[in-house]
């Protein structure tokens, strides 16, 4: 059962329930959708899950075609690459603005996201370890303080992850969760320039994977 904050509106969990589905290939790449279908599945009103498909669509998951379904965005070769070399300069920046204005709050998202991944390894478990990057990322926007960076990063992050749920493999997981540690280790040291430069390392590796998965 999902646990949400008490604090979200109903299109932002039915927007993040969505997400988790396009992510995990539940709703499958390529695949057309209702509307009317999406609504049963997520068992919420017409009025929020509207909102997160409109928020989707923009974000390039779906695509609304009138009186023709929602079509779910192929997984295209190549494109994970394109993604992340659009990420590199936003992850940088959030890095660096997490590191400089860290709160105690954010340490603990931080430090929870980190033992989630390492679990997600001994599991060798894709999901639980995407799942957990999630997190991280929700608890590197957090830090930063710097809206503008993280709703640039947000759409990407997602779609990096879609792609790596499709063609990455477990025997992966423990150097990506290296990495992550690296850099959250970097940033709880307010290290601003390490902190750079880790997520500059980070994402590199995901560079190299999307570049085998071709």
């Amino acid at each position: 059962m999902e646990h949400f904050d008490p604090g979200l509106s109903q299109a932002e969990i039915a927007y993040l329930r969505l997400e988790e589905m396009l992510v995990t290939l539940e709703l499958a790449p390529g695949s057309v959708q209702t509307e009317g279908a999406l609504i049963g599945r997520l068992a919420m009103g017409r009025t929020p899950v509207r909102e997160a498909i409109q928020r989707l669509a923009w974000e390039g998951f779906l695509q609304i075609r009138p009186r023709a379904g929602l079509a779910v965005a192929p997984l295209e070769p190549g494109d994970w690459l394109k993604v992340i070399e659009a990420r590199r300069g936003v992850e940088a920046v959030l890095a660096r603005a997490a590191a400089r204005n860290l709160t105690p709050g954010a340490a603990l998202g931080f430090r929870d996201a980190a033992l989630a991944m390492e679990a997600a390894v001994t599991r060798r478990d894709i999901r639980a370890f995407l799942l957990a990057d999630k997190d991280f990322d929700q608890a590197l926007a957090a830090a930063a303080d710097n809206v503008y960076a993280a709703r640039l990063a947000g759409p990407l992050q997602t779609h990096s992850r879609r792609f790596w749920f499709a063609r990455a493999r477990a025997d992966d997981l423990a150097e990506a969760a290296e990495h992550h540690v690296a850099l959250i280790t970097a940033i709880v040291s307010r290290d601003e320039d390490l902190a750079g430069e880790e997520a500059l390392r980070l994402m590199a590796l995901l560079a190299e994977m999307a570049e085998a998965s071709t």
